[in-house]
């Protein structure tokens, strides 16, 4: 049987962290950032966790993981 490629869009997206929690990045902090508050910039910058109920399907397209 072949081996499993990676989908190398995930693979861009997500990190497996050492404790196995998955990291991604907010999203809206591309453009258009002249109407956004300081403060909500400031979140956007900050990582944040996948979903409990995301983990399966993030991991299915990271089989390295």
């Amino acid at each position: 049987m072949p081996k499993v490629k990676t989908k190398r869009a995930a693979a861009k997206r997500f990190r497996i962290l050492p404790s196995g929690k998955i990291r991604r990045n907010h999203a809206n902090k591309q453009h258009i950032l002249t109407k956004k508050k300081r403060a909500r910039l400031n979140k956007l910058k900050k990582a944040a966790y996948v979903v409990a109920s995301d983990v399966k399907l993030v991991l299915r397209c990271l089989p390295n993981g």
